[in-house]
């Protein structure tokens, strides 16, 4: 039912005088007291739920009044118009039975579940090319998550940060929080806690809307910045990887931060993004694959990689490499070997679009860090599920002695590690085409893990 004209005004007029002096409150407050609650809950009932969580932020009264348990009911069930059931079953239940307050929340939640119902169906279309939900962006913009990041410094303070930007590759999205004077020094950080945050769909500028978090990652900085591998820098700020994914900026020279940016990799995103709680973080569920007790090789082939070299603004190189096995006499220094592109198989060698850097904004400066970029990678087990996935930014360093005599030019490797495996790729600078082109990748798994997953004994 629409609001009459004469409620809407009433109700913009509250709101202009509280913007209008926000020091002396009491011509709202003193319109309010002019009128019995039961009439001022009648006016209120004409409001939709974003009006209603707006007026509520004017003062006391009004926050008292529009949380009344009656106006919070009848939009929670026109919300389960569509389920007949759920509506029958709230409609069952006596508003006095409940704290006032209570059927605020109960809408809120409830517009959070009718908006997850489908979810789920469009992450079952599943990509050849990587292994993963099709669909992943696009479900988490639909469900209006975002995510949220709480500094803590060492005497206890913490700020909570909304990102800067972000930006979406194939298989990641990369997060930005900018220092701008909000983020205590690069030595003060004690921990970090990343939240996915699912805001509920309300039209209220200016206000901090509803939603429920997800914990996601717990850091301690103050142990994690002691080890930090320096990936990076150009003339004013220094990369510091202080985790496989997360990068804290310094200005160069000084202890302040200037960003924070952080790479997360598409795999059960939706999930842990919006189904953990506050505290704790979203479980995986344990999948484990059938046994084979006849391949003698059972868990060293078949496997599907995806691997993508991007930036913070376009893809720079992609490939998909299926079939990949390691032999049993191959298994070495703990790692199976898995060989994407052959340095002496020349049809193989793959072009890099554009150069490698990481490009990045903070406040009104930009700059770009040379012989950077992100790596997203995904390897599949012989069943076609996420095996290894990894998110992170990597750097690239020159090669002592070429690797390949086969290009004259320079050459450089991108390398990385982390408890589940390693990635070692060789590249060749080739001056005439002014490109960069991959003639080695390969992927090096962890044996234990290899044995966990598949449970064998190699």
């Amino acid at each position: 039912m629409a609001a009459p004209k004469a409620v809407t005004s009433r109700v913009r007029a509250v709101r202009t005088s509280k913007r209008a002096d926000k020091s002396s409150p009491a011509s709202s407050q003193n319109f309010a007291e002019r009128l019995p609650s039961e009439i001022l809950i009648k006016i209120l009932s004409y409001l939709d739920a974003s009006a209603l969580f707006s007026i509520s932020h004017v003062n006391k009264l009004l926050y008292q009044l529009a949380s009344d348990n009656s106006l919070w009911k009848r939009l929670c069930i026109a919300q389960l118009n569509k389920n007949k059931k759920q509506r029958r079953a709230m409609a069952t239940k006596e508003v006095l039975d409940h704290a006032a307050g209570y059927w605020k929340w109960q809408y809120f939640r409830t517009v959070a579940e009718c908006g997850t119902l489908n979810w789920k169906g469009q992450l079952g279309r599943i990509s050849s090319r990587t292994g993963l939900p099709a669909k992943t962006a696009q479900v988490l913009r639909n469900l209006g998550v975002t995510w949220e990041l709480t500094v803590s410094d060492k005497s206890g303070r913490e700020g909570k940060h909304e990102p800067s930007w972000s930006r979406f590759s194939e298989t990641s999205v990369t997060l930005c929080w900018s220092g701008g004077g909000c983020l205590p020094d690069y030595q003060q950080i004690s921990t970090l806690q990343l939240h996915g945050v699912r805001r509920i769909a309300l039209n209220c500028p200016g206000l901090k809307i509803p939603g429920s978090r997800s914990l996601m990652e717990k850091l301690d900085a103050q142990a994690l910045t002691k080890s930090a591998q320096v990936i990076g820098q150009d003339r004013l700020v220094e990369l510091k990887l202080i985790q496989p994914g997360f990068i804290i900026s310094v200005w160069r020279d000084q202890s302040s931060v200037a960003f924070i940016m952080l790479t997360l990799h598409f795999h059960r995103l939706v999930e842990r993004s919006i189904k953990g709680s506050s505290v704790c973080p979203y479980v995986e569920p344990a999948i484990t694959p059938p046994f084979d007790d006849i391949d003698p090789a059972h868990g060293l082939h078949d496997y599907q990689l995806y691997i993508a070299l991007h930036d913070t603004v376009s893809e720079l190189m992609s490939g998909c490499f299926s079939q990949l096995f390691c032999r049993r006499t191959e298994i070495s220094d703990g790692h199976i070997q898995l060989t994407a592109i052959s340095r002496t198989d020349c049809s193989q060698h793959t072009p890099v679009s554009g150069s490698i850097t990481l490009p990045w904004r903070c406040e009104a400066l930009l700059g770009a860090v040379q012989n950077c970029c992100i790596m997203s990678l995904t390897l599949l087990d012989e069943f076609k599920k996420p095996f290894w996935c990894v998110g992170s930014p990597v750097s690239m360093k020159p090669e002592k002695t070429p690797v390949s005599y086969d290009y004259d030019g320079e050459h450089f490797q991108i390398s990385y590690e982390d408890s589940d495996g390693r990635v070692k790729m060789e590249l060749a600078w080739m001056e005439e085409e002014n490109t960069f082109i991959i003639i080695s990748l390969v992927v090096l798994v962890a044996v234990g893990k290899v044995n966990k997953h598949f449970s064998r004994d190699y």
